[in-house]
């Protein structure tokens, strides 16, 4: 087996990845502290062509060198808006028909495996702070919560980690047909 070189990636460019359809999901980023795990997270964004990411709080916004070394260049392929205040963020998103789902470990959550995205919904999915979670002013105003399950010793994934899990979930299920 041999690895693809660069020139056989067949990557689309920036002006192509803005007009290209992309998955109903916009990331709101609630008060995340580390700006490695925000550039992650346009990467990880632009792998799975989603529409936008929403920065509120304390959340590092591009340009800055911090994001940039783990985004590799995602911050210009993907649209990111800034909201000092979550709330306001996510009352815009719902006047505008997005269901809104914060990814958190809550009573009621729904197990990811066993949620089902819609191919006629738009979401709005809340990844939290990384030692908070998702704010309680976010957690009072969402439609849905997701859980992650987990197995091991540990109470949560890095919030990478769990954006990969469940961008990969939604992308699978509403394109692969999973």
């Amino acid at each position: 087996m041999r690895k693809l070189k660069l020139d056989e990636l067949n990557r689309v460019s920036v002006e192509d990845f803005k007009k290209q359809e992309k998955l109903p999901v916009t990331v709101i980023l609630d008060s995340v502290r580390s700006l490695h795990n925000v550039g992650s997270i346009f990467r990880t964004s632009d792998g799975f062509a989603v529409e936008r990411i929403i920065l509120c709080g304390i959340t590092g916004q591009p340009p800055h060198r911090e994001i940039e070394k783990t985004a590799l260049g995602a911050t210009q392929s993907i649209d990111w808006y800034y909201y000092e205040d979550i709330t306001e963020a996510i009352k815009e998103l719902k006047e505008n028909g997005y269901k809104i789902v914060a990814i958190e470990q809550a009573e009621n959550s729904t197990n990811l495996n066993t949620f089902k995205p819609s191919d006629k919904e738009r979401y709005a999915l809340i990844f939290g702070n990384e030692v908070n979670g998702v704010s309680d002013e976010a957690m009072k105003l969402i439609d849905a919560c997701i859980e992650i399950p987990q197995f091991g010793t540990k109470h949560s994934f890095n919030i990478v980690v769990s954006a990969g899990i469940v961008l990969w979930d939604f992308f699978a299920k509403l394109n692969l047909n999973y």
